[in-house]
């Protein structure tokens, strides 16, 4: 059976985003400037040769090393943030995304932009009808995540907002709302006024104590259908020849809660005979 043509659309075009993956999997995520260059290790690689390509195509730097050419995933790109905190991991945010209904449209609000990991997601998965609201208390956090989300161009989904969410949120009756703070039981007031009724609230904390803390405080604030998980994920060796686990995986990452504001007290939990 021959090879079909390439589509002559699903080719690198200038301005693009490229994943550049050379031997052992070594990649580079670039945007493709005409007259640009990748400098590496393993040679140098212009970007005029790699606009107009199909993707998925081979290509080689100067000095004869190759590389494959291909559109990042949002994996990519988040694992690739340049960062001054710890940023979430895909893992995390993929359930996130799901578990709080986060799709195009949507507005969300988050606290804590960090470096704008989830930011970066956030708005990836509102699409250009919906909008993200970022607060940081950290101008050099909150001036990073703005560069990183204009990098990306996704800036003009995102407004960033320098506060101490104390004083509460602008927004009212936003679709979600996701606090990744050590602190976030001090804040479910401003949380109740933010979301609309029945939004989705979720949060992140790393520790059990904390855990805790945020259980009693949703429960008094009147949240219910709480429900609380962490993502272990596992790779395996793509190799026929010795299929098995990896060496390492990311483990604990931090416990995942979500949340819904309800107007009556949340009932009480069934009792165990």
């Amino acid at each position: 059976m021959s090879t079909p043509p390439p589509d002559s659309t699903a080719v690198a075009r200038a301005g693009d985003l490229a994943l550049l993956v050379g031997l052992s999997h070594k990649h580079h995520i670039i945007r493709l400037t005409p007259g640009g260059q990748l400098q590496t290790h393993r040679g140098v690689i212009e970007h005029d040769q790699l606009i107009g390509r199909p993707w998925g195509s081979k290509v080689f730097s100067h000095i004869g090393r190759p590389f494959h050419l291909l559109e990042p995933s949002l994996a990519n790109i988040l694992l690739e943030t340049r960062r001054r905190t710890q940023i979430l991991y895909p893992k995390d945010i993929g359930f996130i995304l799901v578990s709080m209904g986060i799709g195009p449209g949507k507005r969300v609000v988050e606290a804590g932009s960090g470096s704008g990991g989830l930011t970066t997601a956030l708005a990836y998965a509102v699409g250009p009808q919906g909008h993200v609201f970022s607060y940081e208390i950290h101008p050099d956090n909150l001036e990073l995540a703005r560069q990183n989300l204009a990098a990306l161009g996704l800036d003009e989904r995102v407004t960033f907002k320098l506060r101490d969410i104390r004083a509460g949120f602008d927004e009212r009756h936003v679709d979600a709302l996701f606090l990744d703070l050590p602190n976030p039981a001090d804040y479910l007031p401003q949380v109740r006024n933010t979301l609309k009724p029945g939004g989705f609230f979720g949060s992140i904390l790393p520790t059990t104590n904390q855990l805790y803390q945020l259980l009693a405080a949703l429960r008094e604030h009147n949240f219910a259908f709480v429900e609380v998980c962490e993502i272990m994920l596992r790779y395996y060796r793509a190799d026929p020849r010795r299929l098995r686990p990896v060496d390492r995986m990311v483990a604990h990452t931090g416990y995942l809660i979500f949340a819904r504001p309800i107007t009556d007290p949340p009932p009480d939990p069934p009792r165990k005979r």
